[in-house]
């Protein structure tokens, strides 16, 4: 099901004309409307002329969440601030916020790409798509409700938390959709049997997911719990909000909308060009926004790029889930862990639930990893020796999944925090390392 085939199976070559004249002009109105991209091109003396072919994107320089917050609030908007219609930012819990402004046709191209998505997941206007994405200043509620609108489904707004009216709603009203974050997901499907609801029977036919990194067991998981297929939704605030890549049948990567974004993969360290399928960090480029053009943004999320025609018979390029980012890495005893490793190992053991922490502490000069993993219900009650066991076996996947040893500590069901509201927290990081 294809909601704009004709831009979604466009043969490569066209893509690629489109998407050069597309960039040539975005190049040309940040340098001429924005002071920002101006003095920072003209330092680096590149300019808007020297952009001939897609590859001389590469002489643009990388921009980063500083330079953005660095331009707080509005200093990266390139019309009028009445033509402004919307406005959202990230929480800003490492600084100021990044502020994204939006003109009605970027909301009309928000709209058009989550709609793309939602077909791909075999939604249409006879559907019921509950939304537990917040709303508010965050992207994610916003972004899916104007996709819902625009197929004509009907959106249930509810937003985050109120775990329990969440499960009422979703079996009163007939829900044939959920979106949320995965840890989200699995919190409800876990109420949702608390309540005597019996999630696999609710009757929904799609899932959609993203915001966190996961595992294919998490996804695994999410679908057996609600016995529906779950479809991953990437974005971020910077270019637009969820949107960027969203997933189809065939669920083998994230087809990005590229005819509104050019991505690239880099090597994080030494900022080179990878090719296909090389894993590396995601840049990624605005074509076509009005309001606040973004022209190579460092997004730290780590993945690789596909080219091939997908089994759907979408054309545009496939992106890997996101398997980590380049700054929720932590390093310890000089190796790179991230904790999609550490809930790939957690996933592989029958009696612990998937809600983790990572603490990260260094007591003297050496790092130490605490992983607290929740006990499922039966084991809790099996006794000591089986408990150790179950650790050690914890304790011996994650070594062979990340090189090192970790302490494992097994605690109550239901004791550690649950993501009430987006995110879960999975690492804990006591360290003084700034």
């Amino acid at each position: 099901m294809f909601w704009n085939e004709k831009a979604e199976c466009m043969p490569r070559e066209e893509i690629e004309e489109l998407q050069l004249r597309k960039l040539q002009a975005t190049v040309k109105r940040a340098f001429n409307k924005i002071p920002f991209y101006n003095k920072k091109y003209t330092e680096c003396e590149v300019f808007p002329e020297d952009i001939e072919t897609l590859k001389d994107i590469e002489k643009l320089p990388i921009l980063t969440k500083d330079d953005l917050r660095a331009s707080y609030p509005f200093g990266l908007f390139a019309v009028d601030q009445k033509e402004i219609v919307e406005v959202h930012s990230s929480s800003g819990t490492t600084g100021k916020p990044v502020v994204s402004g939006y003109t009605k046709k970027d909301l009309e191209i928000w709209a058009e790409v989550i709609s793309r998505g939602l077909k791909m997941m075999g939604l249409d206007e006879n559907d019921i798509i509950q939304n537990t994405h917040g709303y508010g200043m965050f992207t994610g509620g916003f972004g899916v409700h104007y996709g819902v609108l625009n197929i004509g489904a009907t959106i249930i707004p509810i937003s985050t938390g109120q775990t329990r009216r969440q499960v009422e709603i979703m079996n009163d009203f007939g829900t044939t959709c959920l979106i949320f974050t995965p840890s989200y997901g699995l919190h409800l499907g876990e109420v949702a049997k608390e309540e005597g609801v019996d999630p696999t029977k609710v009757g929904l036919k799609a899932i959609g997911f993203g915001s966190e990194p996961y595992t294919e067991e998490i996804r695994q998981r999410i679908q057996k719990t609600f016995n529906a297929p779950a479809y991953n939704i990437y974005g971020l605030t910077e270019i637009m909000g969820p949107g960027v890549g969203m997933e189809c049948s065939a669920q083998n990567g994230l087809h990005i909308a590229e005819d509104y974004f050019y991505p690239e993969i880099i090597d994080t360290n030494t900022g080179k060009i990878l090719g296909e399928g090389q894993k590396g960090e995601l840049i990624l480029t605005n074509l076509e926004r009005e309001g606040m053009p973004v022209i190579r943004f460092r997004t730290k999320d780590i993945t690789a790029l596909h080219y091939d025609t997908c089994e759907c018979g979408r054309t545009h390029v496939r992106m890997d889930r996101i398997t980590g980012r380049a700054d929720d890495m932590i390093k310890v005893k000089g190796v790179a862990v991230f904790p999609s490793q550490i809930e790939k190992a957690l996933l592989k053991v029958s009696d612990v639930e998937p809600h983790y922490q990572i603490i990260v502490t260094r007591p003297d000069i050496l790092d130490e990893i605490e992983v607290k993993v929740e006990a499922s219900q039966s084991l809790f009650f099996d006794g000591v020796k089986e408990m150790m066991n179950v650790q050690n076996k914890i304790a011996d996947y994650i070594q062979n999944e990340i090189g090192i040893r970790v302490k494992v500590t097994l605690v109550e069901p239901k004791s550690l925090p649950r993501a009430t509201k987006g995110k879960a927290k999975r690492v804990i990081d006591k360290r003084n390392l700034h």
